[in-house]
């Protein structure tokens, strides 16, 4: 049901801002983003109770929790990356967007230093002298 509504208020938004967007561009522009950030905001509900499920299950695995938050920070990089980019390429910067990605995938491969250097550590523990 809440697909639906999505669905729903993104059709909308996309029709009017198509006639906003004849006369004033920018408040076009201003209720899709708003709209975005909207249905952004709505899902952090869902991406929390994700994450609980999550600890949960890392608890139970007794996965270090340094990796576990690592990772789930690295995924936050990342959608918030993409929503960034989108944003922008939405109001016509594809050249902005594209850097904006850049920049997210680097801090990604920074974040998930910890976690390659303890993945090659181990396989080289398993290899044979």
């Amino acid at each position: 049901m809440e697909m639906i509504q999505i669905v729903s208020l993104g059709l909308v938004v996309t029709v009017l801002a198509l006639i906003l967007k004849e006369q004033k561009p920018v408040f076009a522009f201003l209720l899709v983003t708003i709209t975005g950030i909207g249905i952004f905001l709505f899902l952090l509900g869902k991406i929390s109770s994700v994450i609980r499920i999550l600890e949960q299950l890392a608890d139970h695995s007794q996965v270090n929790h340094v990796f576990f938050t690592t990772i789930l920070k690295i995924i936050g990089v990342a959608y918030i990356a993409e929503f960034g980019a989108q944003v922008v390429r939405d109001a016509g910067q594809d050249s902005i967007a594209s850097k904006i990605e850049l920049t997210g995938k680097i801090i990604i491969m920074v974040m998930a230093i910890p976690i390659i250097t303890v993945i090659i550590e181990t396989v080289m523990k398993l290899m044979p002298s």
